[in-house]
C-alpha cells in the first residue's frame, strides 16, 4: 500500500491486490462494502492522519479506481463537517460517498522513452504483441486493449518494472497528447530500436 498526498484535502492510496490478499480481502468486499472492507478503510485513515497529520473529521469522498491486474487506487477527498454532523462523528461514525470505476485497457506511463524501448523488448521477448504508444506533457504511455486475462499479470509485473500504471483516461491522453505508434506499437519500437 502507497499512500500519496494530493492536497490539503485530497489523498490518493495505491493498494495492489497482494495488500488486499494479505488483509483477507477481495475486490468484492470492496463493492458490497463489507465488514472487513470498512475496517481496512479506516486503518487506511489512520494510517494517513499518522503520516500526514490530517484530521479527517466531516464526510469523505471515496473514488475507486480497479486497475484491471494492477490493483487499484483511491482518491480520498476530506469535506469539512457540518455543526449537525458533529454528534455523530463524536459517535464514530464517517460518512462516505463511494464512486467505483472500473479500467478495461492496461495503461502505464513512462518518464523516458529509453523506458519504453526496454520494456518493449521484454515484453516482445516473452510473446507479447500489439500496443499503442502515446505521448503527453513528457511522458509516455503505453496501452494494450484486449490482453489474454491470464496473461494480465505477466504484463503488468514487466510494465511495472519500468513506468507507473496510469490513471489518467485513455481518451484524455489520445485528445491531448500525441500519437506516436497507433498499433503494433510493441513490434514498430523493437524493429527501430533494437
Amino acid at each position: 500500500m502507497r499512500l500519496e498526498r494530493l492536497n490539503y484535502n485530497r489523498i490518493k492510496i495505491h493498494l495492489t491486490f497482494d495488500d488486499l490478499y494479505e488483509r483477507g480481502l477481495t475486490k468484492e468486499d470492496i463493492w458490497k462494502d463489507s465488514i472487513k472492507w470498512q475496517y481496512f478503510f479506516h486503518e487506511m485513515l489512520e494510517e494517513a492522519n499518522d503520516l500526514f497529520g490530517l484530521e479527517i473529521n466531516g464526510s469523505v469522498a471515496v473514488e475507486i479506481f480497479s486497475l484491471k491486474a494492477q490493483g487499484m487506487v483511491m482518491i480520498l477527498t476530506m469535506t469539512e463537517q457540518e455543526d449537525d454532523d458533529e454528534e455523530l462523528l463524536n459517535e464514530g461514525f464517517l460518512e462516505m460517498q463511494v464512486t467505483v470505476e472500473e479500467t478495461v485497457d492496461i495503461l502505464f506511463a513512462f518518464k523516458d522513452l529509453e523506458a519504453v524501448i526496454q520494456v518493449c523488448k521484454q515484453l516482445e521477448h516473452v510473446g507479447f504483441k500489439g500496443g499503442s504508444l502515446y505521448a503527453k506533457e513528457r511522458s509516455y504511455y503505453l496501452c494494450f486493449a484486449d490482453i489474454i486475462a491470464k496473461r494480465e499479470e505477466q504484463m503488468v509485473a514487466l510494465l511495472g518494472e519500468y513506468g507507473e500504471c496510469c490513471l489518467t483516461s485513455i481518451y484524455l491522453i489520445q485528445e491531448y497528447g500525441k500519437t506516436i505508434c497507433e498499433q503494433k506499437a510493441i513490434e514498430t519500437i523493437t524493429t527501430y530500436f533494437h
